[in-house]
């Protein structure tokens, strides 16, 4: 396992964040960000493979924009967020439904090892507008999300300070920012990872994570 950048301190992830997600679920839209957290030592690299535990039986894929920060922040305000990134990354919130839903909260099922692939990092420079962005996910050749940062509830920039208030975000964190609809456990039948898939993440101006996923 190689991953492109440096881990990070801490990974802080949003739920419910794109529209169409919430509507292919039926879900209200949220009044603000929620917040949760993977652990780092799920983070792998471009062509690592997602290692599917024996336990798991319903493993998911979730195309998401990473944010890489390059400040440390506190309470930092909306105007000033986006000063303290220092990039962008295609990343693959691999999540286990059934243990997320089934645990009432979602820890578990979204921190096993190797459910956080990455791609490299592209400075912000290069991406003038990370709310414009087409992202997508293909599985096995198939596109099976296909959405645009244009349709993100709470904007990069909100979802910065909102975390902010609370908890100092340190240099190196990254951060997800939710995925759009598609995700395989919401489709008609369920579409859900196997061993022997491939699953590619794709977000326009800033690249694509593809990794092979196995079994145990």
């Amino acid at each position: 396992m190689s991953l492109p950048f440096p881990r990070p301190g801490k990974i802080v992830c949003v739920g419910l964040n794109y529209r169409d997600h919430a509507e292919e679920q039926g879900a209200q839209l949220p009044a603000a960000p929620l917040l949760f957290a993977k652990f780092t030592t799920s983070l792998i690299g471009p062509g690592d493979p997602i290692v599917i535990p024996s336990l798991v039986t319903k493993c998911d894929y979730e195309a998401e924009l990473g944010v890489v920060l390059g400040a440390t922040v506190k309470g930092v305000s909306r105007e000033n967020a986006l000063e303290a990134v220092a990039g962008y990354v295609a990343a693959n919130d691999v999540s286990a439904r059934d243990l997320q839903f089934g645990d009432g909260q979602w820890t578990r099922g979204k921190s096993p090892d190797t459910f956080c692939p990455v791609g490299p990092l592209v400075p912000a420079a290069d991406v003038p507008d990370p709310h414009a962005l087409g992202i997508r996910a293909i599985l096995n050749g198939e596109t099976v999300q296909d959405s645009s940062t244009a349709n993100l509830i709470f904007g990069i920039d909100e979802v910065i300070s909102y975390a902010s208030q609370t908890s100092t975000l340190e240099a190196g964190d990254l951060i997800l920012t939710g995925t759009p609809a598609g995700v395989g456990v919401f489709r008609k039948p369920p579409r859900l990872l196997q061993p022997g898939d491939v699953i590619t993440i794709e977000i326009d101006g800033v690249g694509s994570l593809t990794n092979p996923v196995t079994g145990p």
